[in-house]
């Protein structure tokens, strides 16, 4: 059983920054790969970042440059540091994770970029 629970969301103007984390329960942590997708309204859930078990990173074009995802396996937490943000970037940032092709998502946290 995996819990992941989001924070950091809420209201940034355009070019502003705010900084996501995902705080996870579970023994299996560290052998996980995680990421942040995100849905707006009418649009399906796309992948923003993922970062693998072994530190390997990906990132959607739209956002390659601006968000740095990042895990830290002691405290079972990955983060999304979002800089330089746009008011495309407004959605329900979800934290995943993903072990032995099991799906644990997190509730979702709300970003909304104001411009």
């Amino acid at each position: 059983q995996v819990q992941l629970v989001e924070s950091g969301g809420g209201l940034v103007q355009a070019g502003g920054s705010l900084r996501l984390s995902c705080a996870a329960s579970g023994r299996f942590f560290s052998g996980a790969n995680l990421g942040w997708y995100r849905q707006a309204p009418g649009k399906q859930r796309e992948m923003v970042a993922i970062i693998t078990s072994s530190g390997n990173t990906n990132y959607a074009d739209s956002v390659k440059g601006r968000f740095t995802i990042s895990r830290d396996n002691a405290n079972k937490t990955v983060s999304l540091q979002m800089n330089s943000l746009k008011s495309e970037d407004t959605a329900v940032y979800y934290c995943q994770a993903t072990r032995w092709g099991q799906e644990y998502w997190g509730q979702g946290t709300q970003v909304t970029v104001s411009s």
